[in-house]
């Protein structure tokens, strides 16, 4: 019966908890605000304004913005995890990002690597975003499947 209730508790938290978040640097996004991409700005966060949400923490710019997360966090987290939006569409691979490259895109969040010279939101928009989106979606369901 221990056995039983130990696998069961298993199941249940990898149901649960199966999300995978890239916590470069101990935080979502590298520590940066994800409220102010929505306003278009990549703004690093501050330690004071510091929050945990699906076991992973969040690093905010203001008070406000830490608020305005706790209302409605499923809004501000990047998507597949904030790892490298391009990357996972067009090779399905968790790449680290750059978090002053971002896209909002349909009300959604994405970050992506920028560094030696490559820039994948530039790639993402140049090699069709919409299509690379979709195929990011199918991408990380498999991601988040095969770590279940």
């Amino acid at each position: 019966m221990k056995h039983f209730i130990t696998f069961l508790v298993l199941i249940i938290s990898t149901t649960f908890f199966a999300q995978e978040f890239n916590t470069k640097k101990g935080y979502v996004a590298e520590g940066y605000d994800v409220v102010a991409y929505f306003s278009h700005k990549a703004v690093p966060g501050e330690k004071k304004f510091t929050t945990t949400f699906k076991d992973v923490k969040f690093k905010f710019s203001s008070k406000e913005n830490l608020e305005t997360f706790k209302k409605s966090p499923n809004k501000f987290i990047p998507q597949y995890g904030g790892f490298c939006a391009y990357a996972i569409g067009a090779k399905g691979e968790k790449v680290s990002i750059n978090p002053k490259t971002f896209e909002i895109r349909d009300g959604k969040l994405y970050l992506f690597y920028n560094s030696w010279g490559t820039n994948t939101l530039e790639l993402w928009q140049n090699e069709g975003a919409e299509e690379l989106q979709k195929k990011a979606d199918k991408n990380w369901k498999k991601i988040l499947k095969s770590k279940s």
